[in-house]
């Protein structure tokens, strides 16, 4: 019976094989080359009276994106190794290096509790994946926050981890 009925659909079951072999070969091919994420460094040149060390924001595909300092003489390798390393999806051909002058203003941009992905919200200090998808799920019963002192409402996140947190996010 099985030996007849494989006779009757070989030509289906050949096609439906290569059909399945040109999709996942398609899928590789845009998975792989351009898939990967750019490391993403921005360095702030020091004061030369005050110190040789410079404070560098790493972020982009690293472990823990965030502002590192760096001594005298230590390069973009030293400020991906500060950053926990670069993550599996990282692509180090295309890394991203941004300078700022002394006399120029950086203000980072702020992370919206109110529209930010499980991945952003796992990028703030302190935030793992367990306390981003309860953001995620207390904004979805919820509603929107208002004020960002509302978050302190989340399961977790209390006084001090909220003071880690009020200058990195907005509600807009």
């Amino acid at each position: 019976m099985l030996r007849e009925w494989l006779e009757r659909y070989k030509a289906f079951i050949a096609i439906f094989l290569v059909i399945v072999i040109i999709a996942g070969g398609v899928l590789l091919f845009y998975k792989l080359p351009g898939g990967r994420q750019p490391l993403e460094i921005v360095l702030t040149t020091p004061t030369p009276a005050l110190s040789p060390e410079v404070e560098v924001y790493v972020g982009g595909a690293v472990t823990s994106p965030g502002w590192y300092s760096l001594g005298e003489g230590q390069g973009i390798e030293a400020a991906i190794m500060a950053a926990g390393g670069a993550t599996t999806d990282a692509d180090p051909t295309k890394v991203k290096l941004y300078v700022f002058e002394v006399d120029e203003s950086f203000q980072p941009q702020r992370v919206s509790i109110n529209r930010a992905e499980l991945w952003l919200l796992e990028a703030l200090p302190g935030i793992g994946p367990t306390l981003a998808q309860r953001i995620v799920d207390y904004r979805n019963q919820n509603g929107s926050f208002e004020r960002i002192e509302e978050l302190k409402r989340v399961g977790g996140i209390g006084e001090a981890k909220y003071e880690g947190l009020e200058d990195l996010i907005t509600v807009e």
